[in-house]
């Protein structure tokens, strides 16, 4: 009998399960309301449009949907979301993108290029739990920089850069989700957005900037990425239709300087040889078509009734001694209950009473979030999302006791 554990490398023996997917294998129950995933709302996809768009694919271009694609993906798609990226004041050409399989697989080749071991990551605090997870299966160490209402922190951040330069530690790019964070749903003020970019300029150290969730606000002025003022090729930029379209085509992108971009498509040669370019071109007919934008004001209202719905359902459910944040877009919103709650040791209570969340603690990459919830607000009905935090409300009061 072959020994599989002995013959997996030292980075395979470090890569870890996602908390978010190992808890959605226990909630496919019906009467368990789930409010623990970060999806879109199968409800609303757009089936018919997509079918027309599938259609005209397959009579007008099948060669070329079904075959071999370049590696930083259909040139049409890339000149396309270029000029998206244009109208939104960032300065790129066809050549600045690569196309990637989901925002996913961009933040797990961005650690292949980027990271050696024990190379550092700074992110937000907490922080996306896919980017931990990448970039800790590349052995680089994720160390976490504490958020207030407007953000990082930029105090503690230049506080962390300078101990960590005095120490030679190799420091290789600041990740953040500047826009209704995911998992907090907070979003970063536009003078933090400046402090962060002068930081970036005076340590030569690069931002990458991920942007899942820019069409989904739903109260607020919108506020400009920090690539739109970036002029020295200090931002990596990140996007996916994943979550404003349908996390099934797979379908994300890359925005950086040249060189970078290079890099990061011969990575991705060897990873995938390329992304479908049969789900690449179905959502360029999507786009060209101008079918995206009367999508995202179909979603939206629908998507902010969801929110209202959770925030009403916490303000009156919620016990005394617990908070949450009001996220003017995206899909979460983050509860803080009080210091004697451990929400990991809580969840199998939650479960019992037939509604699921995530924990904090998944969300850092030191262990802290002992007494925090992620929760996700975009999937269920609003009379869903009402009872599940009703029903989550009493298993914390009665943790409370």
């Amino acid at each position: 009998m072959i020994s599989w554990d002995a013959l997996f490398s030292e980075r395979a023996k470090l890569i870890k399960g996602s908390a978010i997917r190992e808890l959605l294998k226990l909630v496919n129950q019906p009467d368990i309301i789930s409010l623990g995933g970060g999806m879109p709302d199968p409800r609303l996809f757009p089936v018919e449009r997509i079918r027309e768009c599938v259609n005209d694919v397959l009579t007008n271009n099948a060669p070329t949907a079904l075959g071999y694609g370049t590696t930083e993906g259909v040139p049409a798609l890339r000149a396309l979301l270029a000029e998206m990226s244009v109208d939104r004041g960032i300065r790129a050409t066809a050549e600045n993108v690569v196309v990637t399989a989901s925002s996913q697989q961009a933040l797990d080749l961005i650690a292949k290029v980027m990271l050696d071991p024990g190379d550092i990551a700074l992110v937000e605090a907490p922080s996306y739990l896919g980017a931990l997870q990448a970039f800790s299966a590349f052995q680089g160490q994720c160390i976490a920089i504490d958020m207030d209402h407007d953000g990082i922190r930029i105090d503690i951040l230049e506080d962390r850069l300078k101990t960590l330069r005095q120490a030679n530690k190799s420091i290789k790019f600041i990740y953040v989700v500047p826009s209704f964070q995911n998992p907090t749903g907070l979003t970063m003020s536009v003078e933090r957005r400046r402090q962060l970019l002068v930081i970036s300029e005076q340590y030569n150290i690069p931002i990458v900037e991920d942007h899942p969730y820019h069409a989904l606000r739903y109260q607020g002025e919108r506020v400009p990425s920090i690539a739109s003022m970036d002029s020295n090729g200090h931002v990596v930029y990140m996007e996916t239709f994943s979550k404003i379209l349908s996390p099934g085509l797979r379908i994300g992108w890359v925005i950086g300087p040249e060189v970078f971009v290079r890099k990061l498509a011969l990575a991705k040669q060897a990873t995938d040889l390329c992304t479908s370019p049969f789900t690449q071109l179905i959502a360029y007919e999507f786009c060209k078509r101008g079918y995206m934008a009367e999508y995202v004001e179909v979603i939206r209202p629908e998507y902010k009734k969801k929110r209202d719905a959770m925030l009403e359902a916490c303000a009156e459910f919620m016990p005394e001694g617990v908070k949450w944040t009001h996220p003017e877009g995206g899909m979460f919103l983050w509860v803080d209950c009080p210091k004697s709650i451990d929400t990991t040791a809580m969840l199998a209570d939650s479960l019992a009473a037939k509604v699921a969340y995530v924990s904090g603690t998944s969300f850092y990459p030191d262990g802290r979030g002992e007494n925090s919830i992620r929760l996700n607000f975009s999937f269920n009905p609003p009379e869903i999302n009402r009872e599940g935090i009703r029903r989550l409300a009493g298993v914390i009061k009665r943790h409370l006791q």
